[in-house]
């Protein structure tokens, strides 16, 4: 009786966990009854109808991470690359996910992979780096829209690392190496270059200024000896205006011709001194004539006195 009673209680028991299904916060339960599709269950607490219904699916509604393994892709400048990355999927309809494939996770990852295989042959290496987030935006939109029809959502798509090989690094870091030895000679010959144009710049500021002081220079010259010119003649012409105003007194005619008598005299005197040969003049009556009329015009002054 007693074992009677406990197989009562298990098949009791068994019946009430086939009527009653819980289903948890991050699931859906897809329910088939007799083998055919019958609901998709959402988190909460539901009756099935036992030996007739069962869970046939379980779906993770929550996000997804699911890892892409590194794989080699070659560029469109036939670069060999090795790429992996990161896609991030979400369930959005529990029955297109159980009857719309087999496994929508491998699917997932296979499509990603032929996806960017796919782009990353459209693009150059140079691009691959500096065009990264063009690329996870096109991986997945090209993405949803294939798994459109297995009831997930695509939501984004990160590559995680893109690896050259070997021999492409090698390639690459002489091209750099290169690139540098360019960019420090072009440096080198920019210098150079701004120094020749200093040096020639420096060089005909020195002839303008030397050029612009000998030519103050001449300017002060000119100026002096044309200030010096001025007050010559201003002399001059005051000793000229005090003379005229001299020789109309009375008697100013005398001392005029007394005064050329002495400076005749003085410089009669002075050639004779340094004259290395006998000096006569060729007319001696005139001459003559000129001291007899000196002598009168001494006489005459003496008289006067």
């Amino acid at each position: 009786m007693l074992a009677i009673f406990t197989f009562i209680i298990l098949g009791l028991l068994f019946i009430v966990l086939k009527l009653i299904l819980v289903v948890p916060m991050r699931e859906v339960c897809v329910i088939e009854r007799l083998g055919k599709f019958r609901a998709v269950m959402t988190p909460g607490l539901h009756f099935l109808i036992p030996f007739f219904d069962r869970v046939a699916y379980r779906h993770e509604v929550r996000e997804q991470v699911l890892d892409i393994p590194s794989q080699s892709c070659i560029s469109r400048d036939n670069v060999q690359i090795n790429v992996d990355g990161l896609v991030y999927i979400k369930v959005m309809d529990g029955a297109k996910a159980s009857y719309g494939i087999e496994d929508y996770r491998r699917a997932s990852v296979n499509l990603a992979q032929t996806t960017m295989r796919s782009e990353i042959g459209k693009l150059k290496l140079g691009q691959t780096f500096s065009e990264r987030d063009t690329l996870n935006e096109t991986i997945v939109r090209e993405i949803d829209k294939a798994s459109d029809p297995w009831g997930i959502k695509v939501l984004r798509y990160e590559v995680r690392n893109i690896t050259p090989s070997t021999n492409v690094i090698h390639t690459l870091e002489k091209q750099m190496e290169a690139e540098r030895r360019k960019r420090a000679e072009i440096t080198l010959a920019e210098a150079e270059k701004e120094a020749t144009i200093n040096l020639s710049q420096g060089q005909r500021q020195e002839a303008i200024n030397l050029s612009e002081g000998d030519k103050q220079k001449q300017i002060n010259e000119a100026q002096g000896r044309a200030q010096e010119i001025t007050i010559l003649a201003d002399a001059t012409a005051q000793g000229i205006n005090m003379i005229a105003e001299a020789t109309a007194k009375p008697g100013s005619d005398k001392a005029v011709q007394l005064r050329l008598l002495g400076q005749f005299i003085q410089q009669v005197g002075g050639i004779l001194k340094t004259a290395d040969v006998s000096v006569l003049p060729a007319e001696l009556a005139k001459l003559e004539g000129f001291f007899d009329g000196m002598d009168k015009v001494t006489q005459t002054v003496q008289g006067g006195k």
